[in-house]
């Protein structure tokens, strides 16, 4: 299971003006803003930014000034992952440590969409454990029942990131993991391919 929302693409004007600095091409901009706001790459833009962005990452320094910032909720198992992307994101994520304790357990806290029945069936006795030991641990403050929580949580436990990244490494994310096995990946890859001029900056491989 995989969540992604409150997207949202930023700078992407002054990265395509950055792109013409070599050049000193400023007078071809012909990029935008529509009557809701909207920055709209012109013809002209699109074109030398789909070029840069072909010809490989020397030359397309400017897709790592188009920043992405987007809040993704998905197991651990999944973000062990993804920190796999540590050049050019940031991330903060909901704590285990301070706030796991804060809320009963239940299936929902955990990506199980792909689990068997007689998996489900041990999840369930699991889960149960887990939150006896965060009921034991409030009522005691005894860290024991604490670390009875941390230690025996799944990977499968689902936690809330919000991250930035830029669209060039969403093109190595995007080229290198969506065939993956992990139908969170093929998630995010679909995601990446709506983004704005993604058919021109991000899919050039």
């Amino acid at each position: 299971m995989i969540k992604i929302e409150k997207i949202s693409v930023m700078n992407m004007e002054n990265a395509i003006r950055g792109a013409r600095n070599p050049l000193n091409s400023w007078a071809r901009m012909d990029s935008y803003y529509d009557e809701d706001g909207n920055f709209v790459l012109g013809e002209n833009d699109l074109s030398l930014g789909h070029k840069l962005a072909a010809a490989g990452s020397d030359h397309r320094k400017f897709l790592r000034q188009i920043m992405v910032s987007m809040d993704i909720t998905a197991p651990l198992y999944w973000w062990k992952e993804f920190d796999t992307y540590k050049v050019g994101t940031v991330a903060n994520s909901t704590s285990t440590m301070h706030k796991i304790q804060a809320k009963p357990f239940s299936r929902e806290d955990f990506s199980l969409d792909r689990l068997t029945p007689d998996a489900l069936a041990v999840m369930d006795g699991l889960i149960e454990y887990i939150e006896s030991e965060r009921v034991k641990f409030i009522e005691t403050k005894d860290k024991a029942h604490w670390h009875n929580m941390i230690q025996m949580l799944p990977s499968s436990y689902n936690q809330l990131r919000t991250v930035t990244l830029n669209y060039e490494v969403l093109i190595n994310i995007y080229y290198a993991r969506r065939t993956h096995k992990l139908a969170e990946w093929h998630t995010l890859c679909d995601v990446i391919a709506s983004l704005p001029y993604a058919d021109e900056l991000i899919l050039v491989k």
